[in-house]
């Protein structure tokens, strides 16, 4: 299968300059204040026309930056992102100008993502009215029939936000997202706010809605056992960078890097017998001083001298199956 979205070398720092204070403290010879976070560093990745990919990391990981960058909110600061041969933004003063609508973000908070004072039908007709999706006397077939397939009562279409539970939100912003046809969805953690029953029925839509319409999606989530369910391959990042990339299936029968490992073993497991849990030791270092070397370092196990000065690239342990680690170098696998 063809590339549809293709993230090529992407970085993305986030630069806190000094207030006034600062700088004239800074110019007598105080510390400098400016801060810059490290969110992403050099994330090169494609999703396949109909794929899903699955982003997995702990919280400040990146993976929400990555989401919001490739959905055309945020500029990188180097490297580009194309969708199926075209950027998705462009800079505009510091800021990004979106130049496509065939990228659509589905976000975490439904209370937050739908404006309280717009009626549910003019919320999905909103962007295809003014983009020119559909023609305009179509539009208010557009939006029950939407609704009636993310299942809800076409009726809704005149009700307002709060007068629906969080689930029902949700839907509303997924049938928001598929009205403007596009070709790639972004879901942020977009079932990490609702219930767990909720959480079955909004994944069982979109799979649903995935055999219906082909969609090809990028699903980050820092819940394993959903991004399992739902993904085709899956990305493992760690401190801005992706540590292992492999087919879903693989990575969760045969997980390569220790990172990846110690999250897995984390994933509770039905059973009658006991077993240790063994947590990561040591905190995630700061992204505004990323330790050199492989970031995962000061807290592996394994780590040897090469981990602590040099980088490790992505490299194939397997076909198909990409690993950031000195230890995997040609294949070696590591020590049970």
């Amino acid at each position: 299968m063809s590339a549809l979205l293709q993230i090529t070398g992407v970085s993305k720092r986030f630069t806190r300059h000094p207030n006034l204070a600062e700088r004239m403290l800074h110019a007598v010879g105080g510390p400098d204040a400016t801060q810059t976070v490290h969110a992403l560093t050099d994330v090169t990745l494609e999703v396949a026309r109909g794929e899903v990919l699955g982003i997995v990391g702990e919280s400040g990981c990146g993976k929400s930056t990555l989401g919001r960058i490739v959905s055309g909110i945020y500029m990188p600061s180097a490297g580009s992102i194309t969708l199926d041969g075209k950027p998705v933004a462009r800079d505009r003063g510091g800021a990004a100008e979106k130049l496509t609508t065939q990228v659509q973000m589905i976000h975490q908070d439904p209370f937050a993502s739908l404006n309280p004072r717009i009626k549910v039908g003019q919320t999905i007709s909103e962007g295809p009215h003014h983009h020119r999706v559909v023609p305009r006397a179509q539009v208010d077939t557009m939006v029950r029939d939407l609704l009636g397939r993310v299942g809800l009562e076409p009726s809704y279409a005149g009700r307002l936000p709060h007068q629906f539970s969080g689930g029902q939100r949700q839907r509303i912003a997924i049938a928001r997202a598929l009205a403007m046809n596009p070709d790639l969805l972004v879901l942020d953690e977009a079932v990490a706010s609702l219930d767990v029953s909720i959480q079955a029925q909004v994944l069982n839509l979109f799979l649903e809605l995935r055999r219906e319409l082909g969609l090809t999606a990028l699903f980050i989530s820092h819940d394993l056992g959903v991004v399992r369910h739902v993904s085709d391959r899956v990305a493992i990042m760690y401190l801005g960078r992706v540590v292992e990339l492999a087919p879903a299936e693989r990575i969760y029968n045969d997980p390569q890097h220790p990172y990846t490992r110690a999250l897995f073993e984390s994933i509770p497991v039905l059973g009658t017998g006991r077993r240790e849990f063994h947590p990561i030791k040591g905190e995630i270092p700061s992204p505004l001083n990323p330790p050199p070397g492989c970031a995962f370092h000061p807290r592996c196990p394994h780590a040897g001298p090469r981990c602590r000065v040099e980088v490790p690239a992505l490299s194939p342990a397997a076909p198909g199956h990409g690993v950031a680690c000195h230890l995997n170098t040609g294949g070696v696998e590591l020590a049970a």
